[in-house]
């Protein structure tokens, strides 16, 4: 569900990948996030990050098996 109009809002964006957890997490699941929420940047675990709040990136966490366990925002 991408809303083009307006802003998917972090609880929207979390129910829609709710279906994500619990599967292995791949690279190539970045551009995917990216497309369906229309957020520009989109982390995977490992990924270089600022520490600077950026309303706009999604933070994709894995568990130590590298399962997808929760997304974070900013």
């Amino acid at each position: 569900m991408c809303i083009r109009d307006r802003k998917m809002t972090n609880e929207q964006i979390t129910q829609s990948l709710q279906y994500l957890i619990g599967t292995r997490y791949l690279p190539s699941l970045k551009a995917y996030i990216s497309e369906l929420t229309d957020r520009a940047r989109v982390l995977g675990p490992g990924d270089f990050s600022t520490r600077e709040f950026d309303l706009n990136r999604v933070q994709i966490n894995t568990d130590q098996a590298g399962l997808i366990s929760s997304f974070t925002f900013g």
